[in-house]
């Protein structure tokens, strides 16, 4: 059976991976047997991680004996020179915290969206917003620092959102289009809407039509118009509420509107689109 790993999942397989190649203990072994047992998509998770591994080993190897040798450059340098051993040690220190900052910054050691990528079919950089086409025609608005995949292949156009939001534009065809993300989907009834991942489930927004949003597996679907949006987190659903979706949905030409939004969730937001503090 097919199965697509969520990318909570796939995060939770990386997690495992680091921590078998780092002596795990006996009690570690077991609980990562139970878990691999747990669900089929794990074992997939589980898979993907192997392979992502396996394919960046060579490369992150090769930087890491690059950097290796600028550093000791640097150390033989600075042996040379006239200053105190005190100084020496932390003109050391603070070469050696340049060294992870640009590291860090620059070669994007993001393990969690190395995952969420490598299984992705459309991906936008952070400050990029970009439009697809989809096979059956049906257009996706990807916000910046996003990524979906793409499924046609079940009988049922599957998308599922990986990180950050989208905008569709669905077009009708007779077989149903499918938004997942986190623990819940997002079944279209002929519509344009965005659905954009929050910590622990998703925000979905409609701008024209209907669709009916799933918080979890067995769970009621909850049916949404024009103008309305609603949240659901850990498979639980808010209460939708009336929101105005064109200003919601500004990011799309280049506008972020926020009202009565707290601070904090303003500046996660524009990490998105600029760099830095």
């Amino acid at each position: 059976m097919n199965v697509t790993p969520t990318p909570d999942q796939q995060q939770a397989a990386l997690a495992w991976l680091s921590l078998l190649h780092d002596q795990p203990s006996s009690g570690d072994q077991a609980t990562f047997s139970r878990w691999l047992q747990a669900d089929p998509a794990h074992v997939q998770a589980y898979s993907q991680a192997q392979l992502l591994w396996e394919l960046s080993e060579v490369p992150a190897r090769k930087l890491a004996d690059e950097d290796a040798l600028a550093l000791q450059g640097y150390l033989n340098a600075m042996h040379t020179s006239k200053r105190s051993r005190v100084v020496r040690g932390a003109g050391v220190l603070a070469m050696a915290a340049c060294l992870l900052v640009m590291l860090s910054m620059g070669a994007g050691w993001q393990p969690s969206r190395w995952v969420e990528d490598f299984g992705a079919d459309y991906v936008t950089a952070p400050g990029e917003v970009k439009t697809v086409t989809l096979a059956d025609q049906s257009h996706v608005t990807l916000d910046a620092d996003s990524a979906i995949a793409v499924d046609f292949s079940q009988g049922e156009r599957h998308v599922q959102l990986r990180r950050g939001a989208g905008f569709f534009s669905v077009t009708h065809t007779g077989a149903a289009f499918v938004v997942e993300a986190g623990s819940g989907e997002t079944r279209v009834l002929g519509t344009q809407f965005e659905v954009r991942l929050q910590p622990a489930g998703a925000q979905v927004t409609v701008l024209s039509g209907r669709v009916g949003v799933t918080p979890a597996k067995q769970a009621q679907q909850q049916i949404l118009t024009a103008g309305q949006q609603v949240a659901y987190a850990d498979g639980v659903v808010e209460p939708w509420h009336a929101v105005d979706s064109e200003t919601r949905l500004a990011w799309r030409d280049g506008w972020l509107n926020y009202y009565k939004a707290p601070l904090a969730d303003v500046i996660e937001d524009l990490r998105r689109y600029y760099p830095g503090r």
